[in-house]
C-alpha cells in the first residue's frame, strides 16, 4: 500500500482528481482524521474537511503511474 497526501482546494480539484483516480483499477481510499471513504467517490470527497491536506491510501503496490498524474495535489 502506498500513502501519500493530498490537498484539493477547489471543486475543480475535486473533479479532476476523481477522473484521474476512477482510472484506477485497485482501491484508492481518502481518510482524513477517523474517516476513510473511496476516493472513486465525488459524494464521499465533499464528505470530508476539504480545509487541510487528506491522506490518500493506495492499496496497490506500484502506483508510480498515479503518483505522476496527481502531482499537482501532492503536498509534503
Amino acid at each position: 500500500m502506498k500513502s501519500l497526501k493530498v490537498k484539493l482546494s477547489t471543486i475543480n480539484d475535486v473533479k479532476e482528481f476523481v477522473n484521474t483516480v476512477t482510472m484506477c483499477d485497485y482501491d484508492v481510499d481518502l481518510v482524513s482524521g477517523r474517516y476513510s471513504i473511496d476516493a472513486k467517490s465525488i459524494m464521499g470527497i465533499f464528505s470530508l474537511d476539504l480545509e487541510k491536506p487528506v491522506e490518500l491510501q493506495a492499496h496497490v503496490d506500484n502506483c508510480d503511474e498515479l503518483v505522476e498524474k496527481l502531482a499537482k495535489f501532492i503536498v509534503e
